[in-house]
């Protein structure tokens, strides 16, 4: 969406009463706190509420429920969730009136302009990075701003405002840092005014608002050139190999460097046989620590993040500390405890992954750190288009699984026609042909119940999904057997 109104001028932020729509998502309820601690007077409306709102309201923002429509006649500012279109009722009625709209990403966008902006961007890890690069600044005593799509229980949440100057280190004095996640969908990330960015990997995603991988990629290199001159302090971090690097980097002005396992990568990840991840540059360590995050993916996550740090001020014995303590997020490999079963206890972990690369290298994380006699995944598709666009890609994610179980596609964002074009039982057919055992399964109740009656001594299970698919892992994991057994 983007909004009419939005190139109306913004008024100042603190003491301005700015009406939030559809405050209730991960996003926008963490740039409310931050619209709060600039000074505004935040309130918002959201259709579903639930405990997100709830905390809003015990934050001191007032949320009403409902399909929404009017807003206070001192509002001074509308943000929109992106899922709002032009036709919302309360967007139509902040337009009447001449209110300026922004939308999510430009809000941030706006925010990015007061402050220090570092942007993590890529196909997958974003949550990851954002939330340990912001943990690692914080760790380093540099008080940084943050906001993910991600809760992330070391930082408190999802977002924190930051100090408004960074107090220490190279950049003392200068505008406090905020850190994003930046998402392509729907090239939001090209509202967004950092001066860092990191890209971490360039897929196929999203194909419902890209025609292509190259209108992807063309999408990362707008974004990249956005950046301020090397000059200004324009900096980007990108991926040697898996981020089309030098498209994406093509006639760029920020400084450029690359990181990856390459032995050309500008700051190159290699891992040692003890479990330690070092990083070296020109040939001499700048980083070396042994990670709590499981999987190769993660450890070019945390090599991302800490050569960010290093660049933005933070000690290097600070940042390996960081990086070592660090215990994750929300729904991004988190075992979420023991399922008692009548043959013993069965470990269950939760993922948001949905992406087909996502899958492949959190299955192989968890089976290796795990070493199961089976891992079971419940994997909920996400989007009836992504299932049917990349129904090549998924049928071969799932080879680190022994059994796979296939609720139905969640339904969100796509026409009502796609439903007739794929489903999960052709995804599972597909599975099994690639050599993985897969069956369709139905409703998430159905796929718990399944569930149940599939485990056997020695498992580890995953629920893995965009979706409401995570309810099954702590349904499984609260009443463990259950009838079912």
């Amino acid at each position: 969406m983007r909004p009419a109104a939005a190139t109306a001028p913004l008024p100042t932020l603190r003491g301005s009463r700015v009406w939030m729509v559809g405050a209730g998502g991960t996003g926008m309820s963490g740039l409310a706190r931050l619209l709060l601690a600039a000074g505004a007077r935040v309130a918002g409306e959201d259709c579903e509420g639930g405990e997100t709102v709830d905390r809003l309201r015990a934050d001191g923002i007032p949320i009403a429920e409902g399909p929404g429509g009017a807003i206070p006649d001192d509002a001074a500012l509308v943000v929109a969730t992106a899922a709002a279109g032009a036709s919302h009722p309360t967007l139509r009625a902040a337009m009447e009136r001449g209110v300026p709209v922004r939308t999510y990403a430009q809000m941030l966008g706006e925010l990015h302009r007061v402050r220090t902006g570092v942007s993590v961007a890529g196909t997958h890890g974003k949550s990851t990075t954002t939330c340990l690069l912001t943990w690692i600044l914080q760790e380093a005593g540099l008080d940084p701003g943050f906001i993910a799509g991600a809760t992330c229980a070391p930082l408190g949440g999802n977002a924190r405002p930051g100090a408004e100057r960074v107090p220490s280190g190279a950049l003392a004095g200068q505008p406090g840092l905020l850190v994003t996640e930046s998402c392509e969908f729907d090239r939001s990330f090209h509202h967004l005014r950092p001066a860092v960015a990191i890209v971490n990997n360039v897929e196929a995603e999203h194909l419902d608002c890209y025609g292509s991988l190259e209108d992807v990629i063309d999408a990362f290199q707008q974004f990249a050139a956005s950046l301020p001159s090397a000059r200004d302090g324009g900096f980007l971090l990108i991926a040697h190999e898996g981020a089309h690097r030098e498209r994406v980097t093509h006639g760029i002005a920020a400084a450029v460097e690359t990181f990856g396992t390459h032995a050309q990568a500008t700051h190159r990840v290699d891992y040692l046989e003890d479990g330690t991840i070092r990083v070296t540059r020109a040939g001499a360590v700048s980083l070396q620590w042994r990670p709590r995050l499981m999987g190769a993916h993660n450890a070019l996550n945390g090599a991302a993040a800490g050569v960010i740090a290093l660049r933005l001020g933070a000690a290097r014995e600070a940042v390996e500390r960081a990086l070592e303590s660090f215990t994750g997020l929300d729904r991004r490999q988190q075992f979420v405890g023991l399922a008692r079963m009548p043959f013993g206890d069965v470990r269950v972990f939760d993922d948001y992954g949905h992406h087909p690369t996502e899958i492949r290298v959190t299955l192989q994380a968890i089976r290796e750190a795990t070493t199961p006699r089976r891992l079971v995944c419940v994997f909920q598709p996400h989007q009836h288009s992504r299932t049917r666009l990349l129904m090549d890609s998924f049928a071969t994610a799932f080879s680190h699984a022994d059994l796979v179980l296939l609720p139905d596609i969640h339904f969100v964002r796509d026409p009502e026609a796609e439903r007739t074009k794929v489903s999960s039982e052709m995804l599972a057919e597909r599975v099994r042909a690639a050599g993985t055992s897969a069956l369709a399964v139905g409703s998430l109740e159905s796929a718990l119940e399944r569930a149940r009656a599939s485990l056997q001594v020695g498992d580890v299970l995953v629920t893995m999904g965009a979706g409401g698919v995570w309810h099954v892992a702590r349904e499984l994991v609260r009443s463990g057997a259950g009838d079912a057994c």
